[in-house]
């Protein structure tokens, strides 16, 4: 009986672990998502909560992310929900002024400027659809826990990085 060879399905990837991560499958049906977004834009959900000081914030990541509701925004109240909660969306891509066109250069700006922030990955329930993990991979992983939206709640490193 005669085998025929089989060529494996080719996965496309967002990068070749630009910052030393592995290259990331990603199908072309998921859905990137931003892992610092705003509350406002559509199919915004929580993922993480910030703990920790001002200088030192420090993520814990929920088991399950949650859709941003009034009930969500109220408890924030009366600070700014990037204050105490990280939001995902889905990557605005071109609208969003960190965007090249091809990659975010947030995420790469956090690898190269930002120390490690933890020694192994966190628990974050994003990870697969992540557009930072998706471009920067571990490296990018490793710092997240202390990256906070609001630059008045921000170092002067996390500032220069943010653009």
């Amino acid at each position: 009986m005669m085998m025929r060879s089989r060529t494996p399905k080719r996965r496309s990837c967002t990068n070749r672990g630009s910052a030393g991560g592995d290259c990331v499958p990603v199908s072309k049906r998921d859905v990137i998502h931003c892992p610092s977004s705003r509350p406002d834009l559509d199919g915004a959900f929580v993922f993480a909560v910030v703990n920790g000081t001002p200088e030192q914030p420090q993520l814990a990541y929920l088991k399950e992310p949650q859709p941003i509701t009034e009930e969500i925004l109220k408890l924030c109240a009366p600070v700014l929900p990037g204050e105490v909660l990280r939001i995902a969306s889905p990557c605005v891509h071109e609208a969003c002024k960190h965007f090249d066109g091809s990659n975010c250069k947030l995420a790469r700006r956090l690898v190269q400027l930002m120390p490690v922030a933890v020694d192994s990955l966190p628990p974050c329930q994003i990870r697969p659809q992540c557009r930072w993990w998706t471009q920067e991979g571990k490296a990018a992983c490793l710092r997240c826990p202390q990256v906070v939206r609001l630059p008045s709640l921000t170092t002067e490193v996390m500032r220069q990085a943010a653009g």
